[in-house]
């Protein structure tokens, strides 16, 4: 198959009808100078030693040249092949707790936004990943599909708040499920499930979760955000300002602390880790991101991609000769025939 790669510059071809025409009207203008100059046999006498069909040639060559450059530059390919091309990388899904609990402030500013800061980063660092949100408390539902889109994941992260999810509670059991639907079909893409979590499982169903996650082959690295000690949950009036904290029926304050133990189970299950994110510490979600980001991934896609050949080269050095030919080409003719005739 033959085709150009910059077929607009074709319209150059358009110039050759001009650099006749400006030909025409210097050779027009050269035998004007000369019939003011003198009589026309005494300038034919005089004007013998020129080549006449030398200039021609010359002429013929210097458009020829031209077109073969023009065609040069509009890169004339052909000479097609087949080529696979593969893209791989690593589908991460990340399941983010956004249950009343993940307000508490014993990691600054609370844990949260610690931990929302932090998928940041690990957006950041993707390079041809795939990611995806999942939002979780009592429910769970898929805030991001699997996108390479970072700008719009990251949009999805900042939007993701407590009151995103209005069930509340936490149910880490139905936050692996949906994520594991997320990924779609198993297939040979390497898949990594994020669950960041207080680790407060209220609903109590997640073990069948960890073994479909086991069965599949998806690796769940779990985050414990906070104290293993009960910590406070803030309390917020209609308006968002803090008015205290959460309090029971009875009055009494309501305290959360990190179940770490259900967490590493659940990573050591699938062949994940489990990752402990204390107060005033960022080195937990520092080797999260570090592990995620300097694993190989797997292919993600694969299509068959049309190459051709460019064959402007061909067209470049015919170009040259021309022009070199045009060079050598004289536009006098030897001296001897020049003169005869011109003494009678």
């Amino acid at each position: 198959m033959f085709r150009f790669g910059v077929e607009s510059l074709l319209y150059a071809y358009l110039l050759l009808p001009a650099l006749l025409a400006l030909e025409w009207w210097a050779a027009a203008r050269r035998r004007r100078a000369l019939d003011r100059f003198g009589e026309r046999g005494r300038i034919d006498r005089l004007t013998a030693a020129v080549s006449r069909r030398g200039q021609l040639t010359r002429t013929v060559l210097l458009l020829a040249a031209v077109v073969l450059l023009v065609t040069a530059l509009a890169r004339p390919q052909f000479g097609d092949r087949v080529d696979t091309v593969r893209r791989e990388g690593q589908d991460v899904v990340v399941a983010l707790d956004l249950s009343a609990s993940m307000e508490a402030e014993d990691i600054a500013p609370n844990r949260l936004a610690a931990a929302k800061l932090a998928v940041g980063r690990l957006i950041e660092r993707l390079d041809g990943d795939r990611i995806g949100l999942v939002a979780f408390a009592g429910e769970a539902f898929v805030q991001s599909p699997l996108t390479l889109d970072y700008a719009a994941a990251a949009l999805f992260l900042n939007a993701m708040e407590p009151d995103l999810v209005p069930v509340p509670g936490t149910d880490l059991g139905q936050a692996i499920e949906v994520a594991l639907d997320g990924f779609g079909e198993p297939g040979e893409r390497n898949r990594q499930l994020v669950v960041i979590t207080d680790g407060e499982d209220h609903e109590g169903a997640i073990d069948a979760a960890v073994e479909r996650a086991a069965d599949e082959g998806v690796r769940v690295y779990t985050v414990g955000l906070g104290s293993t000690e009960g910590v406070p949950i803030p309390s917020f009036d209609e308006s968002g300002a803090p008015n205290g904290f959460l309090r029971d029926d009875e009055g009494s304050v309501v305290t959360t602390r990190l179940d770490d133990v259900t967490l590493q189970r659940v990573a050591d299950r699938t062949g994940g880790a489990y990752y402990h994110a204390a107060a005033g510490s960022g080195a937990a979600f520092d080797r999260l991101v570090e592990e995620l980001t300097g694993g190989e991934g797997g292919e993600i896609e694969s299509r068959e991609v049309t190459r051709y050949e460019e064959q402007y080269q061909i067209f470049l050095g015919l170009a040259l000769l021309l022009l070199a030919a045009e060079a050598l080409i004289p536009e006098r003719r030897r001296v001897a025939d020049a003169w005869i005739g011109r003494l009678h």
